[in-house]
């Protein structure tokens, strides 16, 4: 057994990513409890899981009654004739009197246990078929074989022989070989079958299962290297320090081996010639496989002619059509790094970095690593290639350069700074919460008495509020940093910017209309003037009820060069957001997304998508697209600890529920945004609660519940200022004010919305606005504001609110005695609120349809909450106190996969939490279809 091939696995009867490998094999040999006669050759390349597979099979066959019998190439018995012959045919030593005495004598004498002269080949391997033929007549047999190619010759030639006679018997013959190996064996005629690398996913599943305490960044670099070779993903951590292994920044630019990967690949590289290791080196440390840049670096030492012997041994293919190099497998290249010196690897970053003049983020990087002290010509180029590769979405890659700058620092100021920088990136895009606290923690260890940087305070803020702190600390902590800076309110001031806009989502949160005024002072004391986004963000996400419009031409422009920096999309959506613009750049949102499940975008940025993206599906009636959006962002939050971030995909959920007529869910959800926000100050998150509890409470005809919660939004007669979100339910307002006899303030607060500025920020919010008008108008009067407002250009684009304004409409008409119209605008009502499953909206629009003397179809009650098969097993197991990690390991799936098919299951069963999914599943009934 070759033990370097073997993967190690959680205890499990299944293998990690190889259904379908183990299901061809199965079929190959008939599946059934008799092994057909057969024989099947697996390869693939060193540490691809071979010996797991083989070993899983077996032991299938050992369950089905089949007898197995195993051998294993070993090199140092590759020149003892039978030796694996011998191996095999040890628990058959005792059956070898049913042989002839011929065939027996000469079989006893070839494995080992008799005396004689040496037999002949042919007989040898006569009698070895004679004895596995007789003895499958009892029962099956499966010869499984490893390392195939380590066999010794005459063993080879013997199962070369039995291999092929074997149709009609009830003997199986599996063998297994290292691709691209020698052997004797003849292979010519028999079925070979290649085992692959593992997909992504299921990299991603055995790295989580064997590693659960290595970070999502991490597990992702290592994924990228072992190219889903089994042994690599569950080897390379092991060799990653505690530090490497929770922090990206700290693992080095070529992955360390362990010392089985060393055992597996390094040996492969040493017996090269000094000039192919010299070319191998430069290539591995450059990363790129530009030939070009390779030959230039090695230039008087190594030429492309001396990677010859590397070719031959299958180490690296050579292109010659794009001039590009390529190591076979990733570690290859890292085989070639570990062999090397310290001084070795600097004299080749060094050739690099002098040969990529034209390439200044890759020679800041090779500087760097040359690097043997401090060096602020090469911290400031490292410091100035992390932001580009910030602008490129490379959260984690800004870190690394930063951290390795701040390394390099002569100055201790300098250090500090360029870590308290690394540490906000990593907070605020890079989705690595631990590692930006080691990083802060050395930024102020390095400079524990001086003035504090705003990246050191940001990155605190970020900290405080994702854990147990309260907003008004970070907000008071970030203002007073932003005061006592001396950026002198330069609007080029990077860090300065980053400052601003992070304090604008505090003052969101935080809900106060005080919280925004050191904001707008500062703002207004940029020079020469606030950035363009700054500014739009001020405009259109703080007050936009009141200073929204004027900004909007500048808000289009920024959309329609929103380019594909995660960051920029992400805030450009954050100034999109109450203007309802979230679906003109819908598109870039969804690729960042597409970005962050690939683990290409930062992870905030991705959470940052899928929040506008679950607010616009809803806004525009694609609800399950709503509530998957949020399912998968709660999921992020559960896996990257960020915690504070969860509330706003509650409100989806809540939200969205709501709407359905799920008022039991949707109050569970929006209990528990309160009981988390009220003690932080996040009172932002409470006003989003409300919007959910509203519209819950207007659809059970709950109208006075309605009113008191519309009011908590924003009191009757005034859109709330700095409350954004208080436009949205305006008209809520309106609507639960005439149904609880408070038409004065109903008409209060439709006098307010069209004194205010919302009708200009989009088509739906003007549709809301003459909505409210309609409403409190009284008699005809109100008729033609409806025809205005369902009039209003695009206001198609968001069907539930449209169809609430015909229900409305409808309504006044038929008391109005206009029955034929008032049919037809409850009828167009009826149908959107159907198409959207909006039950408690189908019931009323029903109703007042047979109330006009139209018979209309009787509203679908709500069927029972309906898991699946598989989210009823996760919920059980969920409910007995298991960890998502545990419940992966019993059901072969991801802890993430485990975390998004829970959040999904919770609004189901109107529950927030898995303390609840005991007394929630004892109530379910879950029918049985057999």
């Amino acid at each position: 057994m070759n033990d370097l091939d073997s993967t190690v696995c959680p205890a499990s009867s299944r293998l990690v990513g190889r259904d379908s490998d183990l299901a061809f094999i199965h079929f190959f040999f008939d599946s059934n409890s008799e092994v057909h006669g057969a024989a099947l050759l697996l390869s693939g390349e060193a540490g691809v899981g071979k010996t797991a597979v083989l070993d899983a099979v077996a032991a299938g066959a050992i369950r089905n009654g089949v007898r197995v019998l195993r051998a294993a190439g070993v090199q140092f018995e590759a020149d003892i004739s039978y030796a694996g012959l011998n191996q095999l045919l040890v628990p058959l030593f005792d059956d070898f009197e049913i042989l002839d005495t011929v065939h027996r004598d000469a079989l006893r004498v070839a494995v080992g246990i008799g005396g004689g002269p040496a037999p002949d080949r042919l007989l040898t391997s006569t009698a070895v078929l004679l004895l596995l033929r007789l003895i499958s007549v009892r029962t099956p047999l499966l010869l499984v074989v490893d390392d195939l190619p380590w066999l010794d010759r005459a063993t080879n030639s013997v199962l070369g022989f039995v291999a092929r006679r074997l149709v009609g018997s009830r003997i199986g013959f599996l063998a297994a070989s290292r691709e691209g190996s020698d052997s004797f064996f003849e292979s010519s005629g028999l079925t070979e079958y290649r085992l692959q690398p593992l997909d992504d996913a299921s990299s991603a599943e055995l790295l989580t299962l064997t590693h659960p305490d290595v970070s999502p960044a991490v597990r992702r670099r290592i994924a990228t290297e072992a190219r889903g070779n089994p042994l690599a993903l569950v080897e390379l951590p092991t060799a990653l320090s505690a530090e490497q292994r929770a922090t990206l920044a700290a693992v080095p630019g070529v992955l360390p081996l362990s010392g089985r990967l060393q055992a597996l690949f390094a040996s492969r590289v040493a017996g090269l010639p000094d000039r192919s290791r010299e070319l191998l080196l430069i290539a591995a440390l450059d990363g790129t496989g530009d030939l070009a840049s390779i030959e230039a670096a090695a230039a008087g030492r190594a030429a492309v002619d001396d990677l010859a012997p590397a070719e031959r041994n299958r180490l690296v293919t050579v292109s010659a059509d794009n001039r590009r190099l390529s190591f076979r497998h990733p570690l290859i290249g890292s085989a070639v790094v570990e062999l090397v010196t310290a001084s070795e690897r600097r004299r080749a970053h060094q050739a690099l970095a002098d040969v990529l003049s034209d390439h200044p983020e890759r020679r800041a990087w090779h500087l760097g690593e040359a690097a043997v002290g401090p060096d602020e010509e090469v911290a400031a180029l490292l410091e100035e290639a992390a932001h580009r590769r910030l602008r490129r979405g490379d959260a984690l890659g800004a870190v690394t350069a930063l951290t390795r700058a701040a390394g390099l620092s002569p100055a201790v100021a300098d250090a500090s700074r360029r870590l308290a920088e690394a540490a906000y990136v990593g907070v605020d895009s890079g989705g690595e919460l631990e590692g930006a606290s080691r990083l802060l923690a050395g930024a102020r260890l390095i400079s524990p008495t001086g003035q504090e940087s705003l990246h050191a305070a940001a990155a605190s803020a970020f900290l405080l509020i994702n854990r147990d702190g309260d907003i008004d600390t970070a907000y008071r902590l970030l203002v007073g940093a932003i005061e006592a800076g001396g950026h002198g309110y330069d609007a080029s001031d990077g860090a300065l910017v980053e400052a601003l806009h992070l304090l604008v989502l505090l003052c969101w949160y935080g809900g106060d209309p005080k919280l925004w005024e050191p904001l707008r002072d500062f703002v207004d004391r940029l020079t020469p003037r606030p950035p363009e986004l700054l500014w739009v963000v001020t405009q259109t996400f703080a007050d936009p009820a009141r200073t929204g419009p004027p900004a909007l031409p500048r808000l289009a422009e920024l959309i329609a060069t929103v380019g594909d920096d995660p960051t920029r999309v992400v805030r450009v959506g954050t100034a999109s957001v109450y203007p309802d613009r979230l679906g003109d750049f819908r598109w870039a949102s969804r690729r960042l997304v597409e970005q962050g499940r690939a683990g290409t975008a930062p992870v905030r940025r991705h959470l940052g998508a899928l929040m506008h993206l679950g607010l616009d599906y809803y806004h525009v009636g694609q609800w399950d697209d709503a509530a998957q959006s949020a399912a998968e962002g709660l999921a992020l939050c559960e896996e990257h600890d960020y915690r504070f971030f969860a509330w706003y995909f509650q409100y989806v959920q809540a939200v969205v529920a709501a709407a359905r007529g799920d008022v039991t869910t949707s109050a569970a959800l929006t209990e528990e945004i309160v009981r988390w926000a009220t003690p932080r100050g996040a009172h932002g998150a409470r006003f989003f609660a409300c919007h959910a509890r509203t519209l819950a409470a207007l659809g059970s005809g709950d109208f006075e519940t309605a009113y008191q919660h519309a009011c908590a939004l924003s009191p009757p007669g005034t859109v709330a200022p700095y409350v954004p979100i208080a436009m949205w339910g305006t008209m809520d307002l309106v609507e639960a004010a005439l149904r609880t006899g408070r038409d004065k303030e109903a008409a209060a607060h439709a006098a307010a919305m069209r004194a205010s500025a919302m009708a200009e920020l989009s088509p739906r919010l003007e549709l809301l606005v003459l909505a409210g008008e309609a409403l409190t108008t009284p008699g005809e009067g109100a008729v033609a504001l409806f025809e205005r407002a369902l009039s209003v250009p695009g206001q198609e684009r968001w069907p539930f609110d449209a169809a609430r304004v015909r229900l409305f409409h409808g309504e006044r008409l038929r008391r109005l005695r206009a029955t034929t119209e008032a049919r037809e605008q409850l009828t167009l009502a009826l149908e959107v609120f159907q198409r959207l499953g909006a039950g408690p909206w189908v019931t009323r629009a029903a109703a007042e349809l047979r109330a006009s003397g139209q018979s209309a179809p009787t509203a679908a009650r709500p069927g029972p909450v309906a898991l699946t098969a598989q989210e009823v097993q996760i919920a059980t197991l969920a409910a007995t106190g298991l960890t998502n990690k545990q419940i992966a390991e019993r059901l072969f799936l991801s802890h993430r996969t485990i975390g998004t098919h829970l959040y999904q299951i919770y609004p189901k069963l109107g529950i927030t939490s898995r303390a609840a999914l005991r007394d929630a599943l004892s109530n379910l009934d879950i029918s049985q279809d057999g």
